[in-house]
């Protein structure tokens, strides 16, 4: 007899729905598992063959074919093992499920040896995939039950056993549907604040622009100045996340299973990983492509600390994505495509030594070791980075004084204004200056006779490309939106060539 289970499997953070078919016939004692499955699917047989024994069901003794569908789609992971079981159970007549339920209810999950079910990656996607396909039911494992009960409109189903599942569909023992999941959608509560830093108000301000218009950062000082301090304090600078931005978050969190006891992603990611890191683990990839740490900070903050030690080819692949704010990881068999919408912040010495330019240790390195040095950076990975800021160490003079430094609220109240400038601007709550097009560029960021003069002047003196020219725009953009201003003046171009001059900056440390 034949029988077919819906199914679903990930590729990327989207859903592709699969078939899972199972035929019993008259032969030797066989249980095939095809349709390109990988080592952990063909495992299944030997897991669904045990769980069922375990559960007190006997295995047909026919031959067992089972296909995943379609064939040409490369199918990894242990997901498959329940709708296997069902389908058997189908087959053989244990269970007699209507049409109806088999076209309305998707099936998921992996089966241990005594029949417990074990939680799987992707449901949510899955979930929201399966939901705009039309399906009206999915039963996965109940720990992940809340997961995919995020989805309006979507009756979940979660079992934490063979036997309960069985018992539910023969209507012996119904399993009540998980309620729906909201989404809290509020700041987190912090200790860290601005105020904890003192001094430093230009890099604190160049935080605020970078929160406020969507800028990459790069931080340039000598260590003990406050690099880190700042970086780690710019998420209470950004709004909370939106409904839509923690599905997207969430669900690249489920495809890499790192969602564990959470059901969602509900405040914005800040990775920072060490510089150690692999291409792949930075970017994503492997045999079966998995979301690297920029894909794991979209959303939210990418921190790259002790920028230079990176590896000068596992930084370079940070071009594309910090333009297309996607990243494109091909295979033989398939192209996999990952979100990666993060604001980067680096930090960086100015030197080997890490003196260069500080005001109480003198540097001791040559000129060739810092040049050396400062070229492990491409001047395309920097022309990408939108303000290049020096961060100079603090005097005893400003950590003694008593009045109150800035605080992450006074910084935020700008950001919010300039936020909702652009949402106006563009008609997109999810377009910033930072992203702006060339045509976007020519409407929008109107010059005074001034301001138009000293860019003119800027791009021939600092020998802009055109990306750094936009840059310079953009960042100038964001400053009077600060301001709220619509005409970009002499003074915000100044402020921001302050931050596009890193050749300068350096000489003048």
């Amino acid at each position: 007899m034949h029988t077919k289970i819906l199914s679903a499997t990930t590729i990327g953070v989207d859903a592709h729905p699969v078939d899972v078919e199972v035929d019993l016939s008259f032969g030797m004692i066989q249980f095939h598992v095809v349709g390109l499955p990988d080592t952990a699917i063909k495992e299944s047989r030997q897991r669904v063959a045990t769980a069922l024994k375990n559960c007190g069901v006997r295995l047909p003794e026919k031959k067992i074919t089972v296909n995943l569908a379609p064939a040409d789609i490369k199918k990894e992971g242990s997901l498959f093992d329940l709708p296997i079981a069902l389908g058997i159970l189908q087959a053989s007549e244990f269970l007699s499920l209507t049409r109806q339920f088999l076209n309305e209810t998707v099936v998921i999950g992996e089966l241990s040896l005594d029949g417990t079910i074990k939680p799987v990656r992707g449901v949510l996607p899955i979930a929201r995939g399966m939901k705009i396909a039309g399906k009206k039911r999915i039963i996965v494992p109940k720990e992940n039950a809340l997961e995919a009960a995020f989805i309006e409109g979507l009756e979940v189903l979660g079992a934490a056993h063979l036997l309960e599942l069985i018992a539910h569909v023969r209507g012996e023992a119904l399993i009540a549907p998980t309620p729906q999941t909201t989404a809290e959608t509020d700041s987190p509560e912090s200790t860290l604040d601005f105020s904890d830093v003192s001094g430093q108000n230009q890099a604190k301000r160049a935080l605020q622009i970078a929160a406020a218009g969507r800028h990459n950062i790069l931080f340039i000082g000598s260590p003990g100045s406050g690099k880190t301090m700042l970086a780690q304090r710019l998420f209470t600078l950004m709004p909370p996340l939106s409904l839509d931005e923690i599905l997207e978050v969430s669900a690249i969190y489920s495809v890499s299973g790192k969602l564990g006891s959470q059901s969602l992603v509900t405040h914005r990611p800040f990775r920072t990983p060490h510089h150690t890191i692999s291409q792949a683990g930075l970017v994503g990839g492997g045999s079966f492509p998995q979301p690297g740490e920029i894909s794991l900070a979209h959303n939210g903050i990418l921190f790259l600390d002790e920028f230079v030690e990176f590896k000068r080819s596992t930084l370079e692949v940070l071009r594309q994505p910090l333009e297309n704010k996607s990243v494109c990881i091909s295979r033989a068999q398939q192209s996999v495509t990952f979100p990666a919408a993060f604001l980067l912040v680096a930090a960086l010495n100015p030197c080997p030594c890490g003196y260069h330019g500080d005001k109480k240790r003198p540097c001791t390195c040559s000129p060739l070791q810092i040049r050396h040095y400062i070229d492990r950076l491409s001047g395309p990975l920097l022309d990408r980075i939108d303000l290049q800021v020096p961060v100079q160490a603090v005097n005893y003079e400003t950590i003694n004084k008593k009045s109150p430094a800035t605080s992450s609220a006074d910084l935020y109240k700008g950001v919010l204004n300039a936020i909702k400038r652009q949402a106006e601007r563009f008609k997109d709550p999810r377009q910033f200056n930072a992203f702006m097009t060339p045509r976007q560029l020519n409407e929008f960021c109107i010059l005074s006779e001034p301001a138009q003069l000293l860019v003119q002047q800027t791009f021939e003196k600092l020998g802009l490309s055109m990306r750094g020219y936009h840059k310079l725009l953009k960042i100038s953009r964001t400053i009077a939106d600060l301001e709220g201003m619509d005409v970009l003046e002499l003074h915000h171009v100044q402020e921001a060539i302050m931050y596009r001059s890193l050749e300068q900056t350096l000489e003048r440390m």
